[in-house]
């Protein structure tokens, strides 16, 4: 298996899309907002549904977005995305992160938000993010970092499923503890002006705990990520009823909390 392939472990389950279609430019890439002007062309790395796709073309409209994913299925829900929005600065592509189809010095600003811990090279994902990206624009990649997911109150299952995703992840190629590697990646690749900073979501208000256990409670039984865990000799499917049952029982529970660290890094080119 080439060193760039990777499988991607989570898939395009519903489970997965909900939890992708909650994300915002607020909610998951502040630290780039305030790079972002009108007039500006972005390329945002791996943009799924394509939500924060849409808020960043509203930010630098009537600069354009290139929103790019190795996944074409998902691509045509990111365009329904942009059509529900009225968005008409947005051009979508199908492009491997490894070897991106665009010349040097393309875009002002090129965005990536979980990619990195998916892929298997990601120095050479930074180095050709660097590469299209113009002289004195940044290059901003943000990851969650699962070694450091933590909760309250403690349930042996989400024990159980914090070190399975990560086995299973790493199996497939990926680093499901990207966000700390983030700036030694973006060193490797020859950038030598970042600014490296962390942000969390945290899930604690009733509605949150129920919305996030439930997609995981799915993913965990439902999705690519269940049956690669199966197929790989990494649990069962009574092992993952059971790791699904200890979400439920963590979303009951009136004093649950969740946080989702992530690592962010802006690379200036």
């Amino acid at each position: 298996m080439p060193k760039e392939t990777a499988v991607y472990t989570h898939g395009h389950h519903e489970s997965v899309l909900r939890s992708h279609r909650w994300r915002t430019a607020a909610n998951s890439a502040a630290y780039l907002i305030g790079e972002l002007r009108p007039g500006l062309d972005v390329l945002d790395v791996g943009c799924g549904p394509g939500t924060i796709t849409a808020d960043l073309a509203e930010l630098v409209a009537p600069g354009r977005v290139t929103a790019v994913d190795a996944a074409e299925d998902v691509l045509r829900q990111a365009g329904e995305t942009a059509v529900g929005r009225s968005l008409d600065n947005v051009r979508f592509a199908v492009a491997d992160v490894h070897a991106l189809d665009f010349p040097d010095d393309s875009f002002d600003v090129v965005h990536a938000h979980q990619v990195l811990q998916h892929v298997g090279d990601p120095v050479r994902a930074l180095a050709e993010m660097r590469r299209v990206c113009r002289p004195g624009g940044v290059v901003a990649v943000r990851d969650s970092d699962y070694g450091a997911f933590t909760w309250f109150p403690g349930i042996p299952a989400l024990d159980e499923w914090q070190e399975l995703y990560r086995r299973v992840a790493r199996a497939n190629g990926g680093e499901p503890d990207a966000g700390r590697r983030l700036l030694s990646w973006a060193r490797a690749a020859g950038f030598t002006d970042i600014t490296a900073t962390a942000a969390a979501w945290c899930f604690a208000a009733p509605e949150e705990r129920a919305w996030w256990s439930g997609l995981w409670a799915d993913r965990t039984t439902a999705s690519v990520y269940a049956k690669l865990a199966v197929d790989g000799g990494h649990a069962t499917a009574g092992q993952l009823a059971a790791i699904a049952d200890g979400w439920r029982e963590w979303g009951g529970r009136p004093d649950a909390w969740f946080m989702v660290p992530h690592g962010e890094v802006l690379c200036r080119a």
